[in-house]
């Protein structure tokens, strides 16, 4: 596309896009009285304007029917608590890009991370090393090293980093394949972000899940800031298994509820876990006998009684993404993200770290801003343009299609006029 910048074009384009009606759906936050220009999707979502309706009709199930919620289908509901996570997975499958069977909502990101370790980290006398990315977000790295530990084994010793290359500070696919090949007889897993939460780059997962799959190691992906952001097909990728969090791109608020993805070529295999009650085979369940017998799909790596208020949430929330559908999401996210990147092309002392192939980077840009960075920040906090801090010289920068505009980036290029 050829960019102009005007306001008169950023409004065209504004006015020509088909998603407009869906920034409604969501409340906007406001600042000195006027919209906020809300660039931070990719820390946390706004709110559904559905949110609250959805919470208040469980609490009126809560209310009205007490523990017999869980079985019995109040007016307006779908289904009772018991089976409640089911009204979420053909959303989910959607988005991901898997069956309904393959998915489940369920904890938070690093809780089901812990989970999905224990089934598919496996270390033998042989094959015991794990393949990462170096700087992945903090909390996949103290878990890996956790479940090393936990097999007697040092870090340092197993703990495979690829680290950027020195020049762009970006990781490219044929590092992680040839360190895939190099690696291959000894390890156990590999484990890394789809998209990475600092510099925005979208990793090659089909073909890093293809080069995994030919040397016959295990390969999982932390989606956090990939889920609703860019497209995904989990399953014909053929990898393995997967987790992420719904509280950024899928907007379904603060702490929300997380999910999983197991491809179907593990239901059926005897692979050891974290076992819990609500795990358990739904048709034998309150049977309560001890042998875990684990529910059929990604149902059965759940441990713990879901929260439904939670859950309420999250439905509401990934609905609206699964109707706008990712086809569409993308190609308004493409440009609103290119047009970011041309409005700040003139300001030289902003680097843009995020690739500017669009097939590398979701909605986030990643800016460096290597003088005066963190006033920079605070100066467009103060203009009411919400975005992201990431030390030490870090602005990270996310037009999100479900409800931002061309107008919004427009305004950005206009509020750094006033301070570079």
């Amino acid at each position: 596309m050829t960019y102009e910048n005007s306001l008169a074009f950023a409004q065209k384009l504004d006015q020509a896009d088909l998603l407009r009606p869906f920034r409604d759906r969501f409340h906007i936050p406001r600042h000195n009285d006027r919209e906020a220009i809300y660039l931070c999707g990719n820390s946390l979502g706004l709110q559904p304007k559905t949110a609250r309706a959805a919470v208040e009709q469980e609490l009126a199930t809560w209310q009205n029917l007490g523990v017999e919620g869980w079985f019995e289908l109040p007016e307006g509901a779908e289904q009772p608590w018991l089976r409640y996570h089911d009204t979420c997975k053909k959303a989910l499958g959607d988005i991901v890009g898997a069956t309904p069977a393959e998915v489940c909502p369920m904890n938070a990101l690093t809780v089901n991370l812990h989970l999905l370790l224990t089934s598919f980290y496996r270390p033998t006398a042989t094959k015991f090393k794990i393949l990462t990315i170096k700087g992945d977000f903090p909390s996949d790295q103290y878990a890996l090293e956790t479940h090393v530990k936990q097999h007697g084994l040092q870090p340092s010793e197993v703990i495979i980093e690829i680290a950027p290359h020195p020049d762009d500070q970006l990781i490219h696919t044929t590092d992680i394949q040839n360190a895939i090949a190099e690696h291959a007889d000894s390890l156990a897993v590999i484990w890394m972000s789809g998209l990475n939460y600092y510099t925005g780059q979208v990793y090659n997962m089909a073909a890093i899940a293809e080069t995994a799959r030919k040397h016959c190691v295990p390969v999982g992906f932390d989606l956090a800031h990939a889920i609703g952001n860019v497209p995904l097909r989990l399953h014909d990728w053929g990898v393995d298994f997967a987790t992420w969090c719904s509280y950024k791109y899928l907007n379904g608020g603060p702490g929300a509820v997380s999910g999983v993805f197991v491809h179907e070529k593990h239901h059926e295999q005897a692979l050891p876990r974290l076992a819990g009650w609500w795990g358990y085979r739904e048709d034998r369940r309150f049977e309560m006998t001890p042998g875990f017998l684990p529910a059929p799909g990604a149902d059965g790596w759940q441990i713990s009684t879901p929260n439904i208020l939670a859950l309420s949430l999250h439905r509401v929330a990934i609905s609206i993404t699964a109707e706008a559908g990712i086809v569409a999401l993308r190609q308004k996210s493409e440009k609103l993200t290119g047009y970011l990147e041309y409005i700040l092309s003139p300001f030289t002392d902003i680097q843009i770290l995020t690739p500017d192939d669009p097939n590398q980077r979701g909605c986030q840009l990643s800016l460096l801003v290597r003088k005066k960075g963190r006033e920079l920040f605070t100066y467009l906090t103060e203009q009411g343009i919400i975005g992201d801090w990431r030390e030490p010289d870090c602005i990270r920068l996310a037009p999100t299609p479900l409800y931002n505009t061309f107008e919004d980036v427009w305004r950005v290029g206009e509020a750094l006029k006033g301070f570079l």
